[in-house]
């Protein structure tokens, strides 16, 4: 009724809120249809760090290939006591178990996809796929859960974000990145991870050679400097006190 009322007299005017209301279902269901994204997009961000107020340091190494320099790299580990978190691809574990188990005797793990395919390139339920494959693969051959999802590629488009969610993972990229999948110099490696450090980073790495040769020296020179390493389930169980 008070629409009527306010309605100007004009031909013109009137037809114009006429056709206004009319859209009115239009409108709304167009909104409707676009809950799924607004579903998408509320999902959890990805985590690229821990708490700045702690000197700690997480290490990570996404697992898809590399296999001929991990023991290498978890014997310099282990020899060091330093604590790691390794993402592990599911194919990747199925053609290679004894030293999925290895590692994750030895590390903290998490799901790395199943295929390595792109997430983004992906539905939501594509990117589900991935995770719950991998999750199933890396239980059934190392008996370990995993919570923590690294994303191919670093993709983190709201379909895998969703994706994570629904499967109760958080999504964990990174603050410093020596791009050492490119096969870069040793030295190249261990100055960027030491010169770009600082608290609560957490740090991308491959099972590359150079990236084993490098190791060494980071881990020394990050300890001179008063880091310690943690796992990134220790970050975020860090940053969620540093909250209350």
């Amino acid at each position: 009724m008070a629409f009527f009322f306010f309605c100007p007299s004009r031909p013109r005017v009137r037809l114009f809120l006429w056709l206004l209301l009319l859209s009115l279902p239009l409108l709304f269901g167009r909104w409707l249809a676009l809950d799924d994204s607004v579903l998408e997009t509320s999902a959890a961000g990805p985590v690229y760090h821990g708490p700045s107020s702690r000197r700690e340091i997480a290490l990570t190494f996404n697992v898809y290939w590399g296999e001929e320099h991990l023991p290498r790299i978890m014997q310099i580990l282990k020899e060091r006591q330093v604590k790691a978190t390794f993402f592990l691809g599911g194919e990747w574990v199925e053609r290679h178990p004894e030293l999925a188990r290895e590692i994750a005797h030895y590390f903290a793990v998490g799901n790395h996809g199943y295929a390595h395919r792109h997430p983004d390139q992906l539905s939501v339920e594509g990117n589900l796929r991935e995770i719950r494959r991998a999750a199933e693969v890396i239980k059934e051959v190392t008996g370990k859960e995993t919570h923590l999802f690294a994303p191919p590629y670093g993709e983190r488009g709201a379909a895998v974000l969703e994706a994570a969610s629904r499967a109760g993972y958080r999504v964990i990229l990174w603050s410093i990145d020596p791009v050492d999948w490119k096969n870069p110099p040793a030295a190249v490696i261990s100055q960027t991870v030491v010169g770009k450090a600082h608290n609560g980073a957490i740090v991308l790495l491959h099972p590359t050679a150079p990236t084993a040769e490098a190791l060494p020296y980071i881990i020394e020179e990050l300890r001179a400097r008063g880091y310690r390493f943690v796992t990134v389930e220790e970050l975020l169980e860090h940053a969620a006190e540093a909250e209350k």
